[in-house]
C-alpha cells in the first residue's frame, strides 16, 4: 500500500475513521466492535439503526436502546451535539434540520437486539437535508448502506 500514489490519503481516511469510531464508542456507551449500525434512506426520510451483533448481548442491546431513545429526544429539540462530537464538526444537513425541526418527526422504536430512530418529513427541503445527513453517516461510519433512497415502501 505504501507504493500507492494515494497512500497518504488512505492513511488520513483510516485515521479519521478511527477517530469517528473512538468518539462514537465514547458518546454512545457501547462498542462499535460489538454492534452494527445502519443508516437507511426512504422516500419520507430514513432511519438510524443499531443492533448488537450477538442477540444474547443484553448489555449492548440496552445501551443501544438508551442511546437511540436519547438521540430521538435530542434531535426533536434541534440538538445535534452528539453527531457533531462523533464527527468532529457539523454533519451535512444538520443546519437545515435544525431550522426546519418543526417539519421533521423523530420516532424511536425498539427492534430485535437494538433500536431505530425513524426520521420523517413531508417537506422537500427537510427531506433533502435528512438524506444529506444520512448519506454522510453511511460514508463516515463506512456501513456500506445504500446511498439511494429506497422507494419500495
Amino acid at each position: 500500500m505504501k507504493n500507492c500514489p494515494m497512500h497518504k490519503d488512505h492513511a488520513t481516511a483510516d485515521s479519521h475513521h478511527a477517530v469517528v469510531e473512538r468518539h462514537g464508542d465514547e458518546v454512545m456507551g457501547f462498542s462499535h466492535d460489538k454492534t452494527t449500525h445502519h443508516f437507511r434512506m426512504s422516500a419520507d426520510g430514513g432511519a438510524i439503526e443499531a443492533t448488537a451483533n450477538d442477540a444474547n448481548d443484553k448489555t449492548s442491546t440496552e445501551a443501544i436502546c438508551s442511546h437511540l431513545s436519547h438521540i430521538a429526544v435530542m434531535f426533536v429539540d434541534g440538538d445535534f451535539s452528539t453527531p457533531m462530537f462523533v464527527h468532529d464538526g457539523v454533519s451535512p444537513g444538520v443546519t437545515t434540520m435544525k431550522l426546519l425541526k418543526d417539519k421533521i418527526r423523530y420516532k424511536y422504536e425498539e427492534i430485535a437486539s437494538g433500536g431505530r430512530v425513524r426520521i420523517e418529513s413531508n417537506d422537500p427541503v427537510a427531506l433533502a437535508a435528512i438524506h444529506d445527513f444520512l448519506t454522510f453517516q453511511v460514508l463516515e461510519h463506512q456501513t456500506g448502506d445504500a446511498l439511494a433512497v429506497d422507494t419500495s415502501h
